[in-house]
């Protein structure tokens, strides 16, 4: 494989969307979680490069929300919306290198935010205030490596326990024991027109749900102490989700479908933000040792797939990610039922951050480890 994808890709972003807001995505300014996807992206091409471009670019962003008091423009504790977390992750890399106070201080925010977050009778953190009772698989790539970056860098031990208790509870509830894949969200009291009225959960298993979920885990393995009591229950999940997802891989392409398990369905089609959250799952799954080798292979095929069906070049010569569905959700107004007439409906857009940073951060694991086989 091309070794250089992920800067090639990210560089291309940078050029074309200097500073946010980022005018194919968003009319204004506003903290939110695709922001905080492509920080991370960033921030993890910057480790891996140390060339200071990155860093800056991070910064130079990041810095347009946290004013020098802490303060973290646009952003609404009372929202109580775990997608609102997710943009603070590049916070401790900022505190860590440049010792600002105010970095600090906007941890500390969502951090309160997560302290009286509302929860399932379980504990499970709702999805949103306006979602009640609800725990999507998106939540826990939102929310559970921020409990254990600050656990990490306070000496916080009880946001390990807080951030292994979501992953295994999200896991519990939304289970499918046929497949072994999981729903895509869970609804306690059963009120949703979605929900299961026996197990609670949507009907449908979307693709990138399932990915932010896999990303997740690795993250938090990534801080979670080695004597946790919990982590080989951890890394026990992470392996069977993903010899579950493994099954589903398009055999032809080596991607995966919008609605996972229906690849004959009309309609249903190869997802980029979903393949390339399992790549990069995968791939640094077998880096770290969770997986076998067979990961890395299945790894190896979706990120060719998704070098041949959806990385495109533009006439100034610029690299793009295509096929990547523009959002799915459920409830709310309109209504989102969660059908699989809905999965297939919802737009596709180019270079969208919740896929073309999972992109990115795929191509670094597996040139990582195509460097150290070549060292």
């Amino acid at each position: 494989m091309d070794i250089i994808w992920s800067t090639r890709i990210l560089d291309s972003f940078m050029k074309r969307n200097k500073q946010l807001p980022w005018g194919d995505f968003h009319s204004r300014l506003h903290w939110n979680y695709e922001n905080g996807c492509m920080m991370t992206a960033v921030e993890r091409v910057w480790r891996a490069t140390n060339d200071p471009i990155y860093f800056d670019y991070l910064k130079t962003n990041m810095d347009l929300f946290i004013q020098d008091n802490g303060h973290i423009h646009t952003y609404r504790l009372n929202e109580y919306n775990v997608d609102q977390l997710n943009q603070g992750k590049t916070l401790f890399t900022l505190y860590e290198e440049t010792g600002e106070e105010k970095y600090r201080i906007a941890i500390e925010q969502l951090m309160t935010q997560l302290r009286s977050h509302p929860r399932t009778a379980e504990g499970g953190l709702w999805h949103k205030k306006i979602y009640p009772f609800q725990m999507w698989l998106d939540g826990v790539y939102m929310a559970c490596p921020l409990m254990t970056a600050y656990a990490d860098l306070m000496g916080a031990n009880e946001w390990f326990d807080e951030a292994v208790h979501e992953i295994l509870l999200m896991e519990k509830v939304s289970r499918d024991p046929e497949t072994g894949l999981l729903y895509h969200a869970y609804d306690e009291s059963r009120e949703q027109a979605w929900a299961d009225p026996v197990t609670g959960c949507s009907p449908h298993f979307w693709g990138r749900a399932l990915g932010w979920y896999v990303m997740a885990i690795t993250d938090v393995l990534d801080t979670l102490p080695l004597d946790h009591p919990k982590r080989g229950q951890v890394i026990g999940i992470f392996y069977r989700v993903c010899e579950a997802i493994m099954k589903v891989q398009d055999e032809a392409t080596g991607l995966w479908y919008q609605v996972l398990n229906l690849p004959e369905q009309e309609g249903n089609y190869l997802e980029a933000s979903a393949s390339s959250m399992f790549v990069c799952a995968l791939a640094k799954g077998v880096r770290l040792g969770y997986l076998g080798s067979h990961a890395l292979e299945a790894a190896r095929r979706g990120h060719d797939g998704i070098v041949s069906q959806f990385v495109k070049v533009r006439e100034d010569g610029s690299y793009a990610l295509e096929g990547i569905c523009k959002v799915a959700g459920l409830g709310g107004q309109p209504y989102r039922d969660g059908s699989f007439e809905y999965y297939i409906g919802e737009p596709l857009r180019t270079d969208d951050p919740k896929g073309l940073a999972p992109f990115v951060m795929a191509c670094l694991e597996l040139e990582a480890q195509m460097t150290e086989i070549t060292v």
